[in-house]
C-alpha cells in the first residue's frame, strides 16, 4: 500500500513539474511573439512630414526632427518618411493633408502655423506633432498648453518679447516700434499682441503696419519709417516673400529692423532674439518617439522655446551705417557677415 501510495506521490510530482514546464514556456512563447510582433510594428512605421513652404527654418525643423528620429532607434530601416512641400499655397497643402490621409501614417509631423492647421482640421484620429507654431492655442490648433485636448502637441517659436525689446533698447534709442504683419495670418497677429502686450512694461509704443497685398509693402514702409525708430519682421508669409526689398529699402534708409526668426537675421534683417529651428525639430522628434512607444499626444505638454540667442547681421549693419557698441557685441550670441 504504500508502494502504490509513493508510487502516486511521485507520478504527481512529475505533472505538476511538467505543467509549470510548459506554463514557463507557455509564457516565453506569448513574449517572444509580442516582441516579434513589437518588431514588425516598428518596421512597419509610417511618418508624414509636411512644411508649409522651404523656408530655411522649416528646413531646419526638418531636420532636427529626422535626426531625433534616428538617433532614437526609428532608423531608415524601421521607418517610412515621407516629407512633402506645399509652396506656401493653401490649396496645395489641403491635398497633401488628403494624400496623407489615406496613405495609413503612423504619425504626422506638421512645420509652420498654415500646414498645422490644414492637418489638424481634418486629421482626427492620428498624432500630429508641431514645430515653428508660433501660438498654437491662438490658432485654434490646441485647447491649452499643457494639455492640447485632442491629437496635437509640439515645440512652439514663441519667446518672450521682452527679450527681443531689450536687445533693441540695448542697440539703440527706441521709442515707436513699427510692426510689419499680415491681417489673417495667426502668427503674424500673435507677434503683433504679444508685442502690444509689452508696451507698458518697455516704454515703447506699437504702431501696427499691416500688409495684405505685395503691392502694398512698397506704399507703407516709407510711412512707417518716418514715424517709427525700428521695424519689427513678423512671420508673415507675405511679408517673407519681399524680405530682400524690404531689407534693401529699410538698410538704404538707415532703419533698424528685427525680428524673432534666425533665418530672417541671415537673409539681411539687422537684429534678432532667436531660438534655434533645428533644435525645436529635434524636441518634436523627442516627442513624437513617445507617441510612437504609446503616449498620447494630450499628455505630452506643449513647450515654449526654451534657448535662445542675440543674433546680428553685420553686413547689413555695415551696409546702412549702423554703429555697434562694444557693449552690445558682449550681448551677441551668433554674427552673420
Amino acid at each position: 500500500m504504500a508502494l502504490i501510495e509513493l508510487s502516486l506521490a511521485g507520478s504527481l510530482r512529475k505533472r505538476v513539474t511538467c505543467m509549470r514546464i510548459m506554463k514557463r514556456t507557455s509564457i516565453f512563447i506569448f513574449f517572444l511573439f509580442a516582441a516579434l510582433l513589437s518588431g514588425e510594428a516598428a518596421a512597419e512605421k509610417r511618418i508624414g512630414i509636411l512644411m508649409f513652404s522651404d523656408m530655411a527654418r522649416y528646413i531646419e525643423a526638418s531636420k532636427g526632427f529626422v535626426d531625433a528620429l534616428r538617433e532614437g532607434g526609428f532608423t531608415e530601416d524601421r521607418t517610412t518618411i515621407i516629407t512633402e512641400e506645399a509652396g506656401a499655397n493653401k490649396v496645395k497643402a489641403a491635398e497633401l493633408v488628403h494624400e496623407f490621409a489615406a496613405q495609413n501614417m503612423d504619425l504626422i509631423f506638421t512645420v509652420g502655423t498654415h500646414a498645422t492647421i490644414a492637418v489638424a482640421q481634418k486629421i482626427k484620429n492620428l498624432p500630429i506633432v508641431f514645430a515653428q507654431v508660433y501660438d498654437p492655442v491662438a490658432a485654434g490648433i490646441a485647447n491649452d498648453w499643457d494639455n492640447s485636448g485632442n491629437n496635437t502637441t509640439g515645440v512652439t517659436s514663441k519667446l518672450p518679447m521682452s527679450k527681443v525689446i531689450d536687445s533693441l533698447k540695448q542697440f539703440t534709442p527706441v521709442k515707436r516700434l513699427g510692426v510689419l504683419y499680415t491681417p489673417g495670418e495667426k502668427n503674424s497677429e500673435a507677434q503683433l499682441r504679444d508685442l502690444q502686450d509689452s508696451q507698458s512694461d518697455s516704454g515703447i509704443k506699437i504702431i501696427p503696419a499691416p500688409v495684405s497685398k505685395t503691392e502694398e509693402i512698397a506704399q507703407i514702409l516709407p510711412l512707417i519709417m518716418k514715424s517709427t525708430d525700428a521695424l519689427y519682421i513678423t512671420g508673415s508669409n507675405l511679408v517673407n516673400a519681399e524680405l530682400a526689398s524690404i531689407v534693401d529699402t529699410t538698410t538704404k534708409a538707415g532703419a533698424v529692423t528685427v525680428t524673432h526668426l534666425e533665418d530672417l537675421v541671415e537673409q539681411g534683417v539687422l537684429l534678432g532674439v532667436v531660438s534655434g529651428a533645428y533644435l525645436s525639430g529635434r524636441r518634436a522628434g523627442e516627442m513624437a518617439i513617445k507617441i510612437l512607444l504609446g503616449a498620447q499626444p494630450s499628455s505630452i505638454p506643449i513647450e515654449l522655446a526654451k534657448e535662445y540667442q542675440v543674433v546680428i547681421n553685420l553686413k547689413t549693419a555695415r551696409s546702412g551705417g549702423f554703429q555697434v557698441s562694444p557693449g552690445f557685441m558682449k550681448t551677441v550670441g551668433r554674427t552673420i557677415q
